[in-house]
């Protein structure tokens, strides 16, 4: 017997129908939650942007609008040195050129490298001197025989003096022997100091330092003839000073005086030096418009003829405002700062930079000191915006 109902048999068909409903329902209830869940954040931030309940934010406009908060700082006035910036090239203070003083000749030795110090006198290269040597021996040859001749002339007049007195020789007859012993003493003379030129003229074969310094440059070899045409052989600093000669504009320049002091920075050196200024240009270049001041420094490896350096000279006190850097912008037109007006709204100002130290930028020029100045941020305002400001102690 079938115990089976029409009412106990499952359809497949209508299995896969039922599954497909329930799906496409999980579905639909996952897009609602979600856009529940976006609905719900997007509330939320309005909430914490606007406040409870719908009310305006502190610091905004009448029209719902928030207005940005700005940190401002009134510098006031302060005494801060006045620094001039200037460019210019590393130079011995003393460069001096040395060269043959005498005849000239081959050179046999070079005695010293560019680096080295030397002190006054000190022989830099010898000169042959084989020719002079000769000639000098020759002079001394000589003064010998005139000395020979002139004790001679001496032991004559000495006789004929002793016989005068008995009527052997004359009268003119031992002023002739005076005359002659004379003359052998004066050729005596004559003689020495014919070797003593000689001698002096050897001596400048040697080239020698005029005085103590620091070897710059050597231009001779050995085997190398030279002259007094030939130019200079050596270049010695004098001491070993090295100076700044560093181009500044007319106006800078008639700031500055001799004595006041200076940092020089030579290009690709993280290290200054302290000098002071000694001597100001009487002239200005007709080209240029400028003028030299030169720096007096001490020795240091790191000071290098022909070198560039940068200087930063004090030329006084300026009582001037001080503000962060981050106070000041630069665009096309130069540099400038925004300042907020009576009524909160943000004011260009143009601004002339000065100095700039670790402990700020001097402005001289543009600002009067009592203006609040944004300290930050300015990148993101333009003139006219209205802003809510925060005032902060200067700096």
């Amino acid at each position: 017997m079938n115990f089976e109902t029409a009412s106990w048999k499952r359809d497949p068909l209508q299995d896969d129908d039922v599954d497909g409903a329930a799906m496409i329902a999980r579905r639909k209830r996952r897009i609602i939650i979600g856009v529940v869940v976006a609905l719900a954040a997007a509330a939320l931030a309005f909430y914490l942007i606007m406040g409870r309940g719908g009310g305006a934010a502190p610091g905004a406009e009448p029209g719902g609008q928030a207005m940005p908060t700005v940190t401002v700082v009134v510098p006031g006035r302060t005494q801060v040195e006045r620094a001039i910036s200037a460019t210019g090239s590393l130079a011995a203070r003393r460069d001096m050129p040395v060269g043959v003083s005498g005849e000239g000749g081959e050179v046999t030795r070079v005695m010293v490298e560019p680096g080295a110090w030397v002190s006054a006198g000190q022989t830099l290269a010898v000169i042959e001197r084989s020719v002079q040597s000769q000639q000098a021996q020759q002079l001394a040859a000589s003064i010998d025989v005139a000395r020979a001749d002139a004790r001679l002339a001496q032991q004559e007049l000495e006789r004929a003096q002793s016989l005068v007195g008995r009527g052997f020789i004359s009268k003119a007859d031992v002023e002739r022997r005076i005359a002659t012993r004379d003359a052998a003493n004066a050729r005596v003379k004559v003689a020495q100091a014919q070797l003593a030129e000689t001698r002096a003229r050897i001596g400048r074969l040697d080239v020698r330092a005029p005085a103590a310094g620091l070897v710059l440059d050597r231009m001779v070899e050995p085997g190398q003839v030279v002259g007094p045409g030939s130019g200079a052989l050596f270049r010695i600093a004098m001491g070993g000073q090295m100076e700044l000669r560093a181009r500044m504009s007319q106006e800078d320049l008639a700031r500055v005086s001799a004595g006041i002091p200076a940092t020089v920075t030579p290009v690709g050196s993280s290290q200054s030096f302290t000098g002071q200024v000694w001597q100001v240009s009487p002239v200005i270049d007709p080209q240029t418009r400028q003028g030299i001041a030169r720096i007096t420094l001490a020795y240091n490896p790191l000071l290098r003829p022909g070198g560039f350096a940068t200087a930063q000279i004090v030329s006084g006190q300026v009582d001037a405002p001080l503000l962060p850097e981050s106070a000041v912008q630069n665009d096309a037109k130069g540099s400038y700062v925004y300042i907020v007006s009576g009524e909160n709204k943000v004011v260009r100002r143009d601004v002339q930079v000065g100095q700039v130290t670790d402990k700020g930028v001097t402005i001289i020029g543009g600002l009067q000191g009592n203006e609040p100045v944004v300290q930050s941020a300015g990148a993101f305002l333009n003139p006219g915006d209205k802003v809510n400001p925060v005032r902060a102690a200067a700096r």
